[in-house]
């Protein structure tokens, strides 16, 4: 029985009770002991049963026939469950219990619902281990949210993408094998207002979570994980979204730990550990000649050990558009190859990338407080483009020595202008020119922890 049932069950039997006990006592006692008792019963109120009866209903997904052995297809269940949270005019509770496993074929849950939902795993997700069960669906999508406002996913549960055969096909891993897209192992797409938090994502057929056209998005302590060889295995993307938190969590992973491209604003990421992984990406963007605006994003506290990259800004030639107000602030790299890079002739193709004659522009870009390590000679590299150059870096307080003791870390520059202060290790290449530079301030954010009190 749902939570709501009881709760109406229970105030009948309730009322139907007081209602039987004076009909007893009336037969026992004189008119005006009963007529004193009668005014002592405190009824409950309309408002006050309302409140009951607004309460969340609870689904518990085994109620709709979900085995949980791991073996067996839930995927129909969890869909029936699902449309009945989504129609329900009363919050919803779906719970997805503990020391259970679950196995989902590819699943669309899709809004618009009529209240809230919250998606409580408790258990674990799995996907089938075959590629071949996605022969005739959409190869991008495992589990796809769409068009869902105000829900929440948590719990501390587990998502299995379990990857490896699609890793193992992948061309990126083999050269002989053809070139194809897998899914990424969790997609919101169009969902605003949502709360994802206390969850573990690992092994993801491609990407592990990703939001695309979103608004309005928390992101707290999840920890995402696949093999470092794992191919295009990004932690978090963020695509053509908006007012999204990424914060107190750990990524470790086989390419970009978080990911941020087309058209994406107002992103706040804090408190991340990295690693191992591509680091912490703008991009790429201007692909096949797209326009693509990225600005107003902040990243604060991170820790990255070990990675490709550190913080990285990537775009292709040819593109239009812009990545402007962007600041990577209190951040530790240890060990980490290209700690700090901004790469606008990224290429990642088996043949070289004709030159173009637009690209897209960089500015108004703050390294704030970078320290740690370099696996590469050359710490920090800014490649800007002959057409749109690098304008309004900005650099303060950054320090990047070798992780070797016999090496002396150093940067590159090309077409990038800004200015700096404090500290700079290794001493910067490009020409300062303060006209140029308009030390950006993110208003909406609040004020850093320092790093030693990073949670995760």
């Amino acid at each position: 029985m749902s939570e709501t049932g009881f709760l109406y069950a229970s105030a009948h039997k309730f009322v139907s009770l007081i209602i039987y006990s004076v009909f007893l006592f009336s037969n026992f006692a004189n008119a005006r002991v009963f007529d004193s008792l009668l005014h002592q019963i405190q009824l409950p109120q309309f408002g006050a049963l309302s409140k009951i009866f607004e309460s969340k209903i609870v689904l518990n997904v085994k109620d709709y026939g979900a085995k949980g052995d791991g073996i067996e297809d839930d995927t129909q269940a969890f869909a029936d469950v699902w449309n009945k949270a989504c129609s329900s005019k009363i919050e919803s509770r779906i719970i997805i219990p503990d020391e259970s496993s679950y196995l989902l074929r590819p699943i669309n849950l899709a809004g618009s619902c009529h209240s809230k939902i919250t998606l409580m795993i408790f258990g674990s997700i799995v996907a089938p281990s075959n590629p071949d069960v996605w022969n005739g669906n959409d190869t991008h999508k495992w589990i796809y949210f769409h068009g869902v406002d105000h829900l929440t996913v948590e719990g501390g549960g587990t998502i299995n993408g379990m990857g490896q055969e699609w890793w193992a096909s992948s061309c990126k891993i083999n050269p002989k094998n053809p070139c194809r897209h897998a899914p990424t192992a969790i997609t919101f797409h169009k969902c605003n207002n949502l709360v994802v938090k206390n969850l573990i994502i690992r092994n993801g057929q491609q990407m592990q979570m990703a939001f695309t056209n979103c608004d309005r998005v928390s992101v707290s302590h999840v920890s995402l994980f696949a093999p470092s060889w794992s191919p295009n295995t990004d932690g978090i993307h963020i695509s053509s979204s908006t007012n999204v938190e990424v914060k107190d969590s750990v990524i470790r992973t086989g390419d970009d730990c978080i990911s941020i491209v087309s058209n994406s604003s107002k992103i706040d990421v804090r408190r991340i550990f990295c690693g191992p992984g591509h680091g912490i990406s703008i991009g790429s963007l201007g692909k096949s000649g797209t326009c693509d605006q990225v600005y107003d994003v902040s990243v604060r506290g991170a820790i990255l050990s070990n990675t490709e990259n550190g913080v990285r800004i990537k775009t292709w030639q040819g593109g239009s558009g812009f990545v402007k107000n962007v600041k990577f602030d209190d951040i530790w790299m240890q060990n980490v190859s290209n700690p700090i890079i901004i790469d606008q002739y990224y290429c990642d193709s088996n043949t070289p990338c004709p030159n173009k004659t637009c690209g897209i522009n960089v500015e108004n870009i703050s390294y704030v407080n970078i320290r740690g390590t370099s696996a590469t000679k050359e710490a920090i590299r800014f490649a800007c483009s002959d057409v749109a150059p690098c304008e309004g870096l900005f650099l303060e307080d950054v320090y990047l020595v070798s992780s070797f003791d016999d090496v002396t870390t150093t940067s590159f520059c090309w077409e990038a202008t800004g200015t700096t202060s404090g500290t700079i290790y290794p001493p910067l290449c490009y020409y300062s020119n303060s006209a140029t530079f308009i030390k950006h301030i993110v208003s909406y954010i609040p004020s850093l922890q320092p790093i030693e009190s990073i949670m995760l």
